[in-house]
């Protein structure tokens, strides 16, 4: 006798980036089973992969690594966690006053929401001719910047600077970053004057990310602290 087939209940949210609602399942014991393995092997590309992949099959294929921005992926992936093994996770928080202690907290997954700053854009002005035209980095930029484990961490974040670059504006002149050879965009990234380069760097630190605050009270100092959550790996520590 053929054992019945199980059936998965779907979910809905609303993608950060776009705004778009997309349909959502928990995730599979066959699923969480590559997921752990690769965090047992503390590979952060593997993760990355399992994670991405992970993220594909329960959203039905509705999000690509491709295009889709990394605090998305990281939104939607706690999105479905919470649905799979509970909204509620425990965390180990170093407490900063002492940087010894360490305090458990309960914290809820659906509390936790991607977050942008006010004033920010995806435009970056270099000069009154000059202006970039940002995308935010996915999972796949951010994995295949730190292939190459002979780089440095500084020309690895370089790396991920170039591949958020989509557009140079000259005036009225329009050209697609994918029309660029690497030579010519490595020259032009080079040449900007370090003002320039903190005007870019300002676009990564004003742009959406999945945040949490918690208050934690220190068991031995008494002294409570505030501890941002910030990328996923804060929300599994």
């Amino acid at each position: 006798m053929a054992l019945p087939k199980l059936t998965t209940p779907e979910y809905t949210l609303v993608v950060p980036s776009t705004g778009k609602e997309i349909k959502y399942r928990p995730f599979l014991v066959k699923e969480e089973k590559v997921l752990l393995i690769a965090m047992e092997g503390e590979d952060e590309k593997q993760i990355n992969n399992a994670v991405m992949n992970l993220v594909k099959e329960c959203t039905f294929g509705a999000i690509s690594d491709l295009k889709t921005p990394m605090f998305d992926i990281e939104y939607i992936f706690l999105k479905i966690r919470s649905k799979s093994v509970g909204e509620i996770i425990t965390l180990s928080i170093l407490c900063p006053d002492d940087e010894k202690t360490r305090v458990s907290y309960k914290l809820n997954l659906d509390e936790v929401e991607v977050q942008m700053s006010d004033d920010h854009t995806n435009i970056v002005e270099l000069t009154d001719e000059i202006k970039l035209i940002m995308k935010y980095p996915t999972m796949k930029d951010i994995t295949q910047a730190k292939v190459d484990d002979k780089k440095s961490d500084i020309e690895q974040v370089f790396d991920i600077l170039k591949t958020c670059i989509a557009e140079v504006h000259h005036g009225d002149d329009i050209t697609n970053i994918i029309d660029v050879s690497p030579k010519d965009l490595d020259e032009f990234f080079e040449s900007m004057t370090q003002q320039q380069f903190e005007l870019l760097q300002e676009f990564f630190n004003t742009m959406p990310k999945l945040r949490h605050a918690i208050n934690v009270k220190n068991p031995k100092t008494k002294k409570k602290n505030e501890i941002l959550l910030e990328g996923l790996g804060d929300f599994f520590v």
